[in-house]
């Protein structure tokens, strides 16, 4: 038997006005978009902010469905829509804030899996990493270098031959 250890740089930004500006004005979008989202079940709005290699800023967030699989993640929301509207475009990063109507969310929200599932998707397609930055309401900021970082075994075309 072989141990192999697996880990990554996060860095931790305690508000954010530590980010780059670039950062700060991508999770300001986030953060917009979270106030719009469609959670009647769960309460818990997300958003999403998807910034594009064209310098575009493509905003998503949770849509909820009575029918609890058929809603979609912010993160989707805003990937697939940035695909859609700017087909070909890389994606340098993605900003992600969650709030809830029952508490408050005072830690960062890391994509789900299936949205890790997505992302790296689009980061083997592109060929270069996108990087993840996530925050709650309030408290720190989290910032990794690309999804791989948070999915390091994912699964991908190679495996379909």
């Amino acid at each position: 038997m072989k141990l192999r250890k697996i880990g990554f740089d996060l860095m931790v930004y305690e508000s954010v006005d530590e980010l780059e500006k670039e950062d700060q004005i991508l999770m300001i979008e986030a953060v917009k978009a979270r106030n719009n989202a469609y959670s009647p079940y769960s309460k818990f709005n997300v958003g999403a902010a998807v910034l594009l290699d064209n310098d575009e800023i493509v905003i998503g967030n949770n849509q909820e469905n009575a029918s609890y699989p058929s809603g979609l993640c912010a993160e989707r929301v805003a990937i697939f829509y940035a695909s859609a509207k700017f087909p070909g475009i890389g994606i340098k990063a993605i900003a992600i804030s969650a709030t809830s109507k029952n508490f408050v969310v005072d830690k960062p929200a890391a994509p789900c899996g299936n949205c890790r599932q997505s992302i790296s998707e689009y980061e083997i397609k592109q060929l270069r990493p996108i990087s993840i930055i996530m925050s709650g309401e309030t408290g720190e900021i989290l910032k990794c270098k690309s999804v791989s970082d948070i999915l390091p075994l994912a699964f991908s075309s190679a495996f379909l031959g």
